[in-house]
């Protein structure tokens, strides 16, 4: 799953030069935390938040531009949904401008993280078999058994190599929505490698 897949693409936006009341207003009234602050060519210059608000608003700070927290940290809509998380959880940032072509086209938050949690299960195992096995892989989709029930994916066959066996768990790790992988994958040895984290 890619970011656009998840991404909210009726973004609001500010200028440099909103006052912090005006983006405290905006921010109230459509029930979010922050909002991509944009130049009069629509570039993405920083993001404004509830936070930079409480943080500066009782410094010299008074409008958005002084403010913001800038540069933004942005991402590319084709990016995978596991990526803008572990950016998310690395820079300790709830949202993310998405720019392509450096123009504005989304923005995806850590509430668009969570509700990709919540698919269902049959939409991940399907995610497994195109992405994992026929993408990553180069394998057939019926090459590996995959069983999926609240999140929990089960691997099941053989493969030709011990390198697959151990790196394709831990690529179905990386899919959203997957809580936990459990492993019977086995290779031309007939043994079952100990995955990391099993032992």
């Amino acid at each position: 799953m890619k970011v656009k897949d998840i991404m909210t693409t009726a973004v609001q936006t500010v200028g440099p030069n909103a006052s912090l009341k005006e983006v405290a207003v905006l921010l109230s009234k459509l029930r979010i935390s922050g909002l991509p602050v944009v130049d009069a060519t629509g570039a993405v210059i920083g993001v404004v938040s509830k936070t930079d608000i409480l943080r500066k608003g009782s410094s010299a700070a008074r409008t958005a531009g002084e403010a913001m927290t800038a540069p933004a940290v942005t991402i590319d809509p084709d990016r995978s949904v596991s990526a803008a998380a572990a950016l998310m959880l690395e820079l300790g940032i709830a949202r993310l401008p998405v720019l392509e072509g450096g123009s504005l086209v989304g923005l995806v938050s850590r509430s668009d993280l969570v509700r990709a949690f919540t698919r269902p299960d049959a939409e991940i195992a399907l995610e497994i078999r195109r992405e994992v096995l026929e993408g990553a892989f180069s394998l057939p989709s019926d090459a590996v058994d995959v069983t999926v029930e609240g999140g929990i994916v089960q691997l099941a066959g053989e493969l030709s190599t011990e390198t697959d066996v151990v790196a394709l768990p831990e690529a179905v790790r990386l899919i959203v929505g997957v809580v936990a992988v459990e492993s019977q994958l086995q290779w031309r040895s007939g043994t079952t490698p100990e995955l990391p984290g099993q032992g």
